[in-house]
């Protein structure tokens, strides 16, 4: 099932087209975040309403879908690389390859788009209803979201979808028909993203819930705690402890109002 790459050629800019998709990604969010528009990605532009919905919702899924390929990208190399050696002497390869990505960073943008529509339908209603000020709902609304992530880290889903990222080889052959090959491509692509979705989804709004704008030490952080739990051994003994921590972490932003 699995051949190599048909030559050394094709493995150095197949690496090289990898490590500068996510270098480049990496680049252009530290700029963003530094330039005078890093305030668009900042929660709290969010919370204000300071663009309107049909400008703020497609610029914030664009830099959602950056901080994807920079956090979440790198995590998934072992199916990626896997599946490019599968294709590696079809003369398609390439688009096959594009087609997973697309699948892939699809599920993470139209999460990215309900993300936002949520987070700005909560303050609208708040502020509607003038029962608790912006500065408590914000305080609120982030002591949930770890309180959330941190229960998440013990349930049946996230070791389900885990145990899926963890094994890219029996991902490969379980989930790859062959049939219609392009089709096929973008759906292994969906069907992935699904699945760290699943496992990443409530680590991922931590930065929207703690973080204000770009910031590259949180994303580097986050990224690389969710790529040992999705492909390590020691990741096994990762999520508890992290549960741990973020239910602690919950509790004294519940308990303690000086800190929100």
């Amino acid at each position: 099932m699995i051949g190599l790459l048909r030559t050394p050629e094709d493995r150095h800019w197949y690496r090289l087209s990898i490590i500068g998709l996510i270098a480049v990604t990496w680049i252009a969010l530290a700029v963003w975040g530094v330039s005078p528009y890093g305030w668009m990605l900042d929660h709290d532009s969010i919370a204000a309403g300071e663009l309107p919905v049909y400008l703020g919702l497609p610029i914030f899924v664009v830099g959602w879908t950056l901080m994807t390929i920079a956090m979440m990208l790198p995590g998934s190399l072992p199916l990626i690389n896997l599946f490019r050696r599968m294709v590696a002497s079809r003369v398609d390869r390439n688009g096959l390859m594009i087609r997973l990505l697309f699948g892939y960073l699809g599920v993470w943008s139209v999460f990215s788009g309900l993300v936002y529509l949520g987070d700005f339908g909560l303050h609208r209603l708040v502020d509607s209803s003038n029962a608790i000020s912006d500065a408590a709902a914000d305080g609120w609304i982030a002591a949930i979201v770890v309180l959330l992530a941190g229960i998440y880290q013990f349930t049946p889903l996230k070791e389900m979808c885990l145990k899926e990222c963890r094994s890219p080889y029996s991902f490969l052959a379980g989930h790859w028909r062959g049939m219609d090959q392009a089709r096929d491509a973008f759906c292994l692509g969906i069907r992935h993203g699904l699945f760290c979705l699943g496992c990443c989804w409530s680590l991922m709004l931590l930065m929207i819930a703690l973080v204000a704008g770009v910031n590259l030490a949180w994303m580097l952080a986050l990224g690389t705690a969710m790529a040992i739990e999705r492909n390590t051994l020691q990741g096994r003994r990762l999520t508890r402890p992290l549960g741990v921590l973020l239910l602690a972490y919950a509790a004294v932003l519940l308990l303690v109002p000086m800190l929100r």
